[in-house]
């Protein structure tokens, strides 16, 4: 596969750069379709044409614009379907926006490949979100923070045999989706496949309060600014890099006839495993003091824990073992000083830190 002409949409935010920069430097001709309507992707645009120069080709269009869309379907050879509405926070403030986005939008990119008559691959971007707030797990706190008292679950996270139970008003526009496209591949036999992420981090995250968190904690403790922590912080998550993202949706796509129909939790497992208490105070060992921590109410649908289960898709789609999490926050920390003109202080060697 090298040569094809790849259409990434929302091709301009975090991991749709990151997929974009992979393809194109493999030798493809890649379609950025994306609104920048997000603050600061216009610089990841700017970015990959930089690199790559003519094998990037930029649509600014909204996904909802069905002729647009159509237009940039009509040429690719396969799809990555990033762009989205990602933040439950904006979903609860503006529902019907987040639902045409996730769902109207998603079903304009379904029928517009099923027009198109060629059966072309489709990766989508779903979430852990479509499994709610998994309250009827039992947990126990920890100084690692919450883990499931059942010792499979601890050992391995979340699998796919999990009932989807959708949460908020983004749990429900994204599940919608994700089930919209498995459905193309039962009915209309679309190649298409569903990669259920959990927190990705790495280079190009524009990080909020409201979406890519870790990169948010890592900005304002570069700038000395005040942390929210929502909930009581020993909420545990499987955080991956985006490089190891990358390798899966790219993965996925090589082998999409196998994977056809079918969904996979991606995320960085057990062993990537951490508490944002833990997190944050790691953070404050790589930038040299400890972060300015405040504490707030529990967020709708929060989860107390979500760890992935990747057995199924390391097995499925012959991934590596991934990046450990230290060492992808401090190269997140690296760039992200760059990229804002700060300095980190000089660590040879340090212990392990513990929680805060």
């Amino acid at each position: 596969m090298s040569g094809e002409r790849i259409l990434v949409t929302g091709g301009a935010g975090f991991i749709g750069s990151n997929i974009a920069d992979r393809l194109a430097g493999e030798g493809h001709d890649v379609l950025i379709y994306d609104a920048l309507s997000r603050p600061g992707v216009e610089r990841n645009l700017a970015w990959l044409q930089e690199r790559h120069g003519a094998r990037i080709h930029a649509i600014v269009a909204d996904i909802r614009d069905e002729a647009s869309l159509a237009r940039a379907v009509d040429d690719a050879d396969a799809v990555f379907h990033m762009a989205a509405q990602v933040a439950v926070t904006t979903s609860l403030a503006d529902p019907r926006d987040d639902l045409s986005i996730n769902i109207l939008g998603t079903f304009n990119l379904l029928e517009a490949i099923r027009a198109a008559g060629r059966k072309t691959p489709l990766v989508f971007a779903s979430t852990n979100k479509v499994y709610g707030d998994l309250a009827d797990i039992a947990f126990r706190p920890t100084e690692a923070g919450y883990l499931p008292a059942d010792p499979a679950l601890r050992a391995h996270g979340i699998g796919e045999d999990r009932p989807l139970d959708f949460h908020t008003p983004y749990g429900c526009s994204k599940g919608a989706a994700d089930q919209y496209v498995l459905d193309y591949a039962r009915s209309y036999g679309l190649p298409a496949a569903v990669l259920r992420m959990s927190c990705i981090y790495g280079q190009r995250q524009m990080g909020t309060e409201d979406q890519g968190w870790v990169a948010h904690f890592l900005i304002r403790a570069l700038t000395g600014e005040r942390i929210t922590l929502y909930g009581d912080g020993h909420q545990v998550r499987d955080i991956l890099d985006v490089s190891d993202a990358v390798d899966a949706y790219v993965a996925a796509w090589r082998r999409i006839d196998r994977v056809a129909g079918r969904a996979f939790n991606l995320g960085g497992g057990a062993s990537n495993a951490v508490s944002l208490r833990t997190l944050i105070a790691e953070i404050g060992a790589l930038t040299g003091g400890a972060p300015d921590v405040v504490f707030d109410d529990w967020r709708a649908g929060d989860q107390r824990y979500f760890v992935a289960d990747t057995r199924h898709v390391r097995e499925t789609l012959g991934l590596s073992n991934p990046v450990p999490w230290r060492d992808g926050v401090a190269a997140l920390a690296r760039w992200l000083a760059e990229e804002r003109g700060l300095s980190l202080p000089v660590v040879t060697e340090r212990p392990r830190v513990a929680a805060l």
